[in-house]
């Protein structure tokens, strides 16, 4: 198991062994989101771009959703986390209620699901490494590993850090692939 669990400062390691490598990569998503949702307020993080609905703010909340399902629902079994325990959500819930909240909120609920999320990984580690199964059973019984869900966290986040570009380019002009080091 590696010591380093914590948020990576820069990038993922360039030779790194494979835990460090699949969460640095996920710190990396993480840092970015973060940067391209900082210091608006809550009508830059309502903003959307063209004809879509993603906004900012709904990006936090929806990723937050993310986070809970996949790194404590999943992976150790829990229940959802407030808001999710007590909300009785359609498929958009986090996308439309995002914008009644403020961007205190929004960031306060990202931030605290992801460092549970990073206090889940660190047990699921501790318990069997990077393949550590899952307590969740897909519908073919099969659990995936702790390695897989970190690549399918990764790449949600990808596809949604690339939303955010978009989205935060229209609202204020601020353009780059990496936030300043």
């Amino acid at each position: 198991m590696s010591e380093n669990t914590e948020p990576l400062l820069e990038e993922p390691p360039v030779a790194g062994n494979e835990i460090d490598t699949l969460l640095g990569s996920l710190e990396r998503q993480r840092r970015t989101l973060a940067w391209k949702c900082a210091g608006l307020d809550a009508a830059g993080l309502r903003m959307t771009a063209a004809a879509s609905k993603i906004s900012l703010g709904g990006l936090l909340k929806h990723l937050a959703l993310v986070e809970d399902d996949v790194l404590s629902q999943k992976l150790l079994g829990r229940e959802p986390a407030p808001p999710w325990d007590t909300v009785d959500r359609d498929a958009d819930w986090e996308w439309s209620s995002a914008a009644g909240d403020t961007p205190e909120q929004l960031m306060a609920l990202w931030q605290d699901t992801a460092a549970r999320s990073r206090a889940n990984v660190r047990q699921a580690l501790a318990e069997g490494g990077v393949g550590h199964l899952a307590a969740f059973t897909d519908s073919r019984g099969q659990s995936p590993s702790l390695r897989r869900l970190l690549i399918d966290l990764v790449e949600e986040y990808a596809r949604h850090v690339g939303h955010a570009d978009l989205i935060r380019e229209s609202v204020d002009g601020l353009v780059g692939e990496d936030p300043p080091r």
